[in-house]
């Protein structure tokens, strides 16, 4: 039987919104993942911890996000796992627990230019399919010998980002078209973000 193939896209969602779920849903139905996983990342090594939301209020607003998607669900791997997280790690526990799946990496071409700073980045390239979308103002080169593990994706360009959406609540913008309604509502309501 062949394995499932499943799209991994992990962040800190801090928070989720509208591009992530554009890359995600591109990725479903553009290439040949059978779905894609949102893994919430309690602690990424790379990215300062200040700013940060309370993990379980993003892990409950990603689940919100993806609520009414077929082939996208939310994981929380991470929370079980020693911190920081890495994708290495990560990637590896979960071909360990669903031997019935592929898990390929879906990452932007930022951090693909950046995956030298990862650890054990020789052994992600090596041991697991990627995929990567575009970002704005990065070139992606692929080495030959990790073309066949390694694919870029045309996918759209999608220019928003979490920072984007954290400074805009705090100056008391109104970015609802840019945020999962429900995930938007709950912001709101608890005036994340605004302080």
């Amino acid at each position: 039987m062949e394995k499932k193939q499943i799209g991994i896209l992990a962040g800190s969602f801090n928070p989720i919104h509208m591009g992530h779920l554009m890359i995600a849903n591109y990725m479903k139905e553009f290439t040949y993942l059978d779905e894609v996983w949102f893994v919430v990342s309690p602690r990424n090594p790379l990215k300062d911890a200040e700013n940060l939301l309370n993990d379980e209020l993003r892990l409950k607003m990603t689940k919100m996000a993806v609520d009414d998607y077929a082939g996208m669900k939310v994981n929380d791997i991470e929370f079980h796992m020693p911190r920081p997280s890495y994708t290495i790690d990560t990637m590896t526990k979960l071909t360990h627990d669903n031997p019935d799946k592929e898990f390929i990496l879906i990452i932007g071409g930022d951090n693909w230019n950046d995956l030298p700073r990862w650890k054990d980045y020789k052994r992600l390239q090596r041991e697991f399919k990627m995929l990567i979308y575009p970002r704005m103002g990065f070139e992606v080169h692929i080495p030959e010998e990790l073309c066949e593990n390694i694919r870029f994706v045309e996918a759209p360009v999608v220019e928003i980002s979490s920072t984007f959406i954290r400074n805009s609540l705090k100056e008391g913008k109104n970015v609802r078209a840019f945020v999962p309604s429900r995930v938007y509502d709950f912001i709101e309501k608890n005036a994340f973000y605004s302080l």
